[in-house]
């Protein structure tokens, strides 16, 4: 294969791939159509044009070619400048995008500051109270219906020791057990009978159960011998309201609690 021809072939080759880039939008096809029209333009102007064979009419040829071939390389860059603004805008408009959902879902749950802290606060672990763990999760579970993900929520109840010795669980290490396990998506409370809650971020019901397990070997490795029961249930398999979801919860976790020994229930499906 002669000169001319590897030239006129790696032009074609660099308009093909422009062609591609303006349709496809990917920078790499543009930036190799470029490359192949650079290539076809060096070896075009390697070529002898004074050979004395050549014709006059083989020249202008040529030359219309090279024209060409120069006019696809500028085109060729020009897509991969264009190209290259519409991803950084893209990214742009994403990042955007995901400041704006988490602004706006932060603004549905309740404050802790001010007069009323005391009353989205319990006193004993300094989780959140059962008020706001209501408030918290009537919003994740509007969150999760406009963006079709599952919310989780484990109702937890420990004792030291034994289940026959049923001494109370230190509030304070529980809640940093809890703390240290969960995601910062996540929501940890305490509620008005002490049992402890936690709401789990676009998690089903099995990563509900793992995080569950974690908190009760992390509280067994840092506290000694604790006996856990716990109740699971997830939006939207087992309820679709925050009210029948704990209710749920609760039905699981008495479930549970027959059992002397560590114990993990999760809600029946409707």
């Amino acid at each position: 294969m002669n000169s001319r021809a590897v030239a006129f072939a790696l032009g074609v080759l660099s308009a093909c791939l422009g062609v591609g880039a303006l349709f496809s939008d990917i920078a790499l096809v543009g930036f190799a159509a470029g490359m192949a029209g650079g290539a076809a333009g060096v070896l075009v102007l390697t070529l002898r044009v004074d050979n004395t064979e050549e014709s006059s009419d083989e020249r202008a040829l040529f030359e219309a070619q090279i024209d060409d071939l120069a006019n696809a390389l500028a085109a060729s860059q020009a897509q991969v400048e264009t190209a290259a603004q519409r991803i950084a805008q893209l990214e742009s408009d994403l990042a955007s995008a995901v400041e704006s959902a988490s602004a706006s879902e932060e603004e549905q749950l309740p404050s802790v500051t001010g007069e009323d802290s005391s009353l989205l606060v319990d006193a004993e672990s300094q989780l959140f109270s059962e008020a706001y763990f209501m408030v918290a999760l009537e919003a994740r579970i509007a969150s999760a219906r406009r963006h079709l993900r599952p919310v989780g929520i484990a109702l937890i109840d420990l004792v030291q020791g034994d289940a026959d010795s049923g001494v109370p669980v230190v509030a304070a290490s529980a809640a940093e057990s809890i703390r240290e396990t969960i995601r910062d998506a996540d929501t940890a409370c305490r509620l008005d009978d002490g049992t402890f809650a936690i709401i789990l971020e676009d998690t089903p019901e099995n990563g509900a159960v793992w995080t569950v397990e974690r908190v009760r070997r992390n509280i067994v490795g840092r506290f000694g011998s604790h006996i856990m029961w716990a109740g699971v249930a997830c939006y939207p398999a087992h309820a679709f309201t925050a009210e029948e979801l704990l209710a749920q919860s609760r039905t699981a976790l008495l479930a549970a609690k027959e059992w002397k020994q560590d114990r993990i229930e999760v809600a029946l499906s409707e």
